[in-house]
């Protein structure tokens, strides 16, 4: 290897390095003021898996957040603050390989929930059979997160933030949580998403209403025919000719074409026969 190879090589990763510390100082400082995150990234995924990923980092953070800093402010101990959602933020992407995760997303996230608390928290209380500090935090979490959504980001359909807070749930929740989960975000989406559900509700309506009529009409095509049936009955062994049907296997058939033959054998002697006596009689 070249010393030319060998300075580019180092050149190359001293380059690297520096972004790395770059990004990482740009981070932390972004989390010792207001809670501002650059949404203007051009590099992070915006697939569907990828923000199902913002998602689990943003249960996660939030989890953090709520039996921390959140849990200080409800018990009024404001002095042991020291754990904000940009700094969560911040650590978590210098700490966890986010290149397959939509990073804006998760930053919308981590900063608008902990911004709305008050307001989610009382959409979550009117469909809860219980205080909501009495709820387990990682549900908490998967609640808060399905209620942004249901009220902030109307372009996902409602089904499928149902469906992402039960995936959720199976990942870090407990086993019969999704229930409580389900009731609550379904109530909510009725009261959120009303348009939306009845339009839902009507394509299930009519869905049905096809099914049951197709089901209908075959049972009354299936009635005609027995009706058909029992006034028409067919003879199994019969078939569209009035021929007979001649089988290699009726052995009557085959006595009666013997039968032939022998005969036309006899009556061949017998003219033979003739035959000879009238040669001798001459």
């Amino acid at each position: 290897m070249t010393d030319q190879l060998k300075q580019a090589i180092n050149a190359a990763k001293n380059a690297q390095t520096n972004e790395q510390q770059a990004e990482a100082t740009r981070i932390a400082s972004s989390s010792t003021g207001d809670q501002t995150f650059d949404m203007s990234e051009s590099s992070y995924k915006t697939s569907h898996t990828a923000i199902r990923k913002a998602r689990r980092f943003a249960m996660q953070g939030l989890y953090e957040w709520l039996v921390t800093d959140r849990r200080f402010d409800v018990d009024g101990k404001l002095g042991w603050k020291a754990n904000a959602p940009n700094d969560i933020a911040a650590r978590t992407r210098a700490t966890n390989a986010m290149h397959t995760v939509h990073i804006g997303y998760y930053h919308e996230m981590m900063r608008d929930i902990p911004e709305q608390i008050e307001a989610l928290d009382a959409l979550i209380t009117q469909h809860l059979d219980r205080d909501i500090d009495k709820l387990d935090t990682v549900e908490h979490a998967i609640l808060l997160i399905g209620a942004y959504e249901l009220q902030n980001r109307m372009e996902i359909p409602y089904k499928v933030v149902l469906d992402e807070a039960m995936k959720l749930n199976n990942h870090f929740g407990a086993t019969d949580a999704h229930k409580l989960i389900n009731a609550v975000l379904d109530k909510m989406a009725v009261e959120l998403r009303a348009i939306e559900v009845q339009a839902d509700t009507n394509a299930n309506v009519r869905t049905s209403q096809k099914a049951a009529a197709k089901q209908a009409e075959t049972a009354l095509a299936d009635s005609i025919e027995d009706v058909t049936t029992a006034e028409n009955p067919i003879d199994s062994e019969s078939t569209a000719s009035d021929k007979p049907r001649i089988s290699a296997n009726n052995t009557a058939v085959k006595r009666n074409s013997a039968s032939k033959a022998n005969a036309n054998i006899s009556e061949f002697k017998a003219s033979k026969q003739d035959n000879t006596d009238a040669k001798s009689q001459d």
